[in-house]
């Protein structure tokens, strides 16, 4: 099926909001409580945690979204293009010369008093240094991350100066809207930023209570410096006085969530439930968006069997990936979309134009899978380790598909069943198995490129390693000139696909529903890396809808 990525309501009739109310959320994570409350710690979910608290340089402009009159759906997992962001912290910035960025920081933003924590002050560009140097100080620090910038001063209290060493294309992204790139107070210094009840920052909400496992709830701040604009009239955000994330790892729980109303939002549902939903409960709203994050076993690169190319192809032409997307999904997947995702025009190419060698990887070939494990030396196969997350009910279900198609060529999958924190450790501290089953998200265009394939980077789980790949997206990263780096990225990712460091698996469409009484949304996610927070701020709740409805 073709790539669609619409799908989403237009733009609604024009009310006044409402302010008060609770929101119910159960977010694309349902599943996942908190991970880290500290930016620190380096740990990909603290963004959408802490993005209530802690604002950034950068954010969405979310007067651009489709359900305003705009464009833009903004469902990316961490990937703004120039157009659709605005300052944040940021109130202006230049470039100075070629390696010099002054950043302007907006005045009134203000930390309110936390007890034990910080007297009520505002937000200055001190603030913004510290941020900065807690995280590129941090042992849990990224390889390579802030390599390109060799120092940020405060000019004044209201101007912060980052000096480059050298250009980076991810400027923007990587301390602007990033996953770490949150601005705390430098009282942290002098109190625990791990513990939840010290988390404070000038966003719209401030934390209330975190329930581990169950539930995180935010309260509404009166004094928010920021507005939104609505039918041509400004008012103050954000309009519900509480914000609650949920958390249920149980799916068919989760489900019964949103039918029955205790949640106002789902963000995550998989196909296989729509139709179910859409008959009981056909009040609701809904959103379909492909999904922001490949899906993918890992082979391990530096140990046996994996460390031979033939052997990772022979594992990708046993599984039937067509087969999966009509039976396994329904239909509701793409055969091709990982690592470019179809959305990202300039960069992603379609499997049709890739080379003869990419496309036979997403064919079904059992016969010559069987051959090339024989040159390898395994004529009788062999068999290996995979873990998987308990907490994914789609790869839980996945885990025993494959392992049914690699058992038709002589390979056996021992399938290892662990809890989410384990298991992000596992890979983290490379104690993984060969195998490892995983989702991945997309991020951008040249992210996605280094996290998976640079030299000792976190997120590269195949331990891929190739020292003149690592100086090519180096160069990628340098090259000022989108199209030119456009044809990089292209280059770089035939020849990545090609060396089958994964089991390329197709990529699922997910849907989003709310409740009619939900306003001012059209199933946005992300307004920043994995941050939904401004969103969150801009809907309201009209309570008399709801009580109309019998809830």
């Amino acid at each position: 099926m073709g790539a669609d990525l619409s799908f989403e309501p237009g733009p609604a009739p024009v009310e006044p909001p409402r302010y008060g109310g609770e929101l119910n959320v159960g977010t694309v994570y349902v599943t996942l409580s908190a991970l880290s409350w500290d930016t620190a710690d380096w740990n990909w979910k603290q963004n959408h945690d802490t993005g209530m608290l802690y604002e950034q340089l950068f954010v969405a402009d979310l007067e651009q979204a489709a359900v305003r009159g705009g464009d833009q759906r903004f469902v990316s997992e961490a990937y703004l293009s120039q157009q659709t962001i605005r300052g944040e912290v940021a109130a202006s910035w230049e470039w100075k010369d070629p390696l010099t960025l002054v950043i302007k920081v907006r005045r009134g933003m203000m930390f309110p008093a936390k007890p034990g924590v910080m007297g009520a002050r505002e937000l200055d560009a001190h603030d913004v240094v510290f941020s900065f140097e807690r995280l590129r100080d941090s042992p849990k620090a990224i390889p390579t991350y802030f390599d390109h910038i060799d120092r940020v001063v405060a000019r004044d209290d209201h101007t912060v100066v980052f000096e480059f060493g050298e250009f980076n294309a991810e400027w923007d992204y990587r301390f602007g809207y990033g996953y770490f790139s949150g601005i705390g107070p430098r009282e942290l210094a002098d109190v625990d930023p791990k513990d939840w009840r010290n988390v404070t920052g000038t966003g719209p909400f401030s934390l209330e209570r975190f329930i581990p496992g169950n539930s995180q709830t935010y309260a509404r701040r009166p004094d928010y410096w920021d507005r939104t604009t609505i039918g041509g009239q400004t008012y103050e955000i954000p309009f519900i006085d509480k914000l609650t994330y949920r958390t249920i790892k149980d799916e068919a729980t989760y489900l019964t969530a949103i039918r029955t109303g205790k949640l106002d939002i789902l963000e995550y549902i998989r196909w296989i439930a729509v139709d179910h939903l859409k008959k009981t409960t056909p009040e609701l709203r809904w959103s379909r968006w492909l999904s922001t994050g490949g899906t993918f076993m890992v082979m391990r690169v530096d140990q046996e069997p994996f460390d031979d190319v033939r052997v990772r192809r022979a594992i990708n032409l046993a599984v039937n990936q067509r087969e999966i997307v009509e039976l396994f999904f329904g239909g509701n997947a793409e055969l091709f979309a990982y690592p470019q995702h179809p959305s990202w025009e300039g960069y992603f190419e379609p499997l049709e134009a890739m080379p003869p060698s990419v496309q036979e990887l997403f064919e079904y070939k059992p016969e010559k899978a069987r051959r090339l494990l024989a040159e390898a030396g395994y004529p009788d196969g062999f068999t290996f380790r995979m873990q998987v997350s308990a907490n994914n009910a789609m790869r839980m279900e996945l885990a025993p598909l494959l392992a049914s198609y690699l058992d038709r060529i002589g390979v056996t999958i021992e399938i290892e069943v662990v809890e989410y924190a384990a298991y992000l450790s596992m890979m983290t501290t490379r104690t993984h198995g060969p195998g490892y089953l995983m989702a991945s998200g997309h991020v951008n265009p040249t992210t996605t490129l280094r996290k998976n394939f640079v030299t000792g980077q976190t997120w590269n789980p195949s331990m891929w390693s190739d020292p003149e790949l690592d100086r090519r997206i180096h160069e990628m990263f340098l090259t000022r000139d989108e199209a030119e780096r456009q044809r990089i990225v292209k280059q770089i990712t035939k020849e990545m696909l090609d060396e089958a460091p994964y089991l390329w698996l197709p990529v699922p469409y997910i849907y989003t529903a709310w409740w009619p009484w939900v306003k001012n949304y059209g199933g946005e996610l992300r307004a920043g890396a994995v941050r939904p927070g401004p969103i969150y701020a801009r809907l309201w709740i009209d309570q008399e809808m709801k009580r109309e409805m019998g809830f």
